[in-house]
C-alpha cells in the first residue's frame, strides 16, 4: 500500500445515495465494504463525514436562523452520519470508534489526539464526528486539521466526480480533467477543491489531498494502493 494512514472524507450528501434525504442504506453498505477491505489490507483509516444530508449550517442561517445555532445543528447532523456509519461498520466485523468534538459521552468518544492515534495503531477505523466544535468552520476543515493532528499522510476526499476538472464536468462536457495539480495551480487556475481555510491548512502542512469518485467500486482501495485515480494535489 502507498498509504499506511489516511484520512477519508465523505460528504453527507453521499450517503443520500438516489434519495433526496437522509442515509440510504444500501450506500451506506457500500461504503462500509469499501472500507472493510482497506482496513483488511493493513491501511489505517480516520474519516470525517459531512451532515448535509440532515442538515446544512449555512442553509439554515440564509433561512433566518442565527448562524452558530445553526451551525451546531450542522455538527450534531455529522454524528449522526457517524453513528450509522459505524453501525455498518461493525455489523462486518469492523472495529471502530467514534469520536466527537461535541462532549456527548453516551455515544461517543471526546476527540483526543492520543486516544484517537492509539485506535488507529490498533487497527480500529476512528470516526470524527462533530466538525472542529467550532461554528464557521466546515466539515473541509475539520478533515484536514484531523488529519493534521493524527499525522495522516493524505486526505482522500470521496465525491461522486472522478477528480477535479477545468470546469463541472455535470454542466460542461468540455471540462478537462487533470491527473495532478500543485496547490499554487488550484489558487491560479480557481479550482474547487475545498474550501479556502482547509485547502491553506493543507497548503502549509504539506498535507497532499486526493480526490476521486468514491461511489466505483474497488476505487479506495486502488488509490490507497497507489494507482491512477482521481487527481493529486500537492505541494
Amino acid at each position: 500500500m502507498k498509504y499506511k494512514r489516511i484520512l477519508l472524507k465523505l460528504s453527507g450528501e453521499a450517503l443520500m445515495g438516489d434519495q433526496q434525504y437522509g442515509i440510504n442504506g444500501q450506500r451506506l453498505r457500500e461504503y462500509a465494504d469499501e472500507i472493510k477491505e482497506v482496513a483488511d489490507a493493513g491501511v489505517e483509516i480516520a474519516i470525517v463525514i459531512g451532515g448535509g444530508n440532515i442538515f446544512r449550517g449555512l442553509k439554515g442561517a440564509s433561512e433566518g436562523m442565527d448562524r452558530t445555532q445553526a451551525d451546531h445543528m450542522g455538527m450534531l447532523a455529522t454524528v449522526i452520519n457517524g453513528l450509522a456509519l459505524q453501525s455498518a461498520l461493525e455489523e462486518i466485523g469492523v472495529k471502530t470508534r467514534l469520536q466527537s468534538a461535541i462532549e456527548m459521552d453516551k455515544v461517543a468518544e471526546p476527540f483526543i489526539r492520543r486516544r484517537a492515534i492509539r485506535h488507529l495503531e490498533k487497527g480500529r477505523v476512528v470516526i470524527f464526528g462533530g466538525g472542529t466544535g467550532n461554528p464557521y468552520f466546515t466539515t473541509d476543515t475539520a478533515a484536514t486539521l484531523r488529519a493534521i493532528e493524527i499525522d495522516a499522510e493524505v486526505i482522500l476526499k470521496g465525491t461522486r466526480v472522478d477528480g477535479i476538472y477545468s470546469a463541472d464536468p455535470e454542466k460542461d462536457k468540455s471540462a478537462v480533467k487533470y491527473d495532478t495539480l500543485s496547490f499554487r495551480e488550484v489558487y491560479e487556475k480557481g479550482l474547487n477543491v475545498m474550501d479556502m481555510t482547509a485547502f491553506t491548512l493543507s497548503k502549509e502542512n504539506k498535507l497532499p489531498i486526493l480526490v476521486f469518485d468514491m461511489n466505483t467500486p474497488g476505487n479506495l482501495k486502488k488509490v490507497v494502493s497507489g494507482e491512477s485515480v482521481g487527481t493529486l494535489v500537492e505541494n
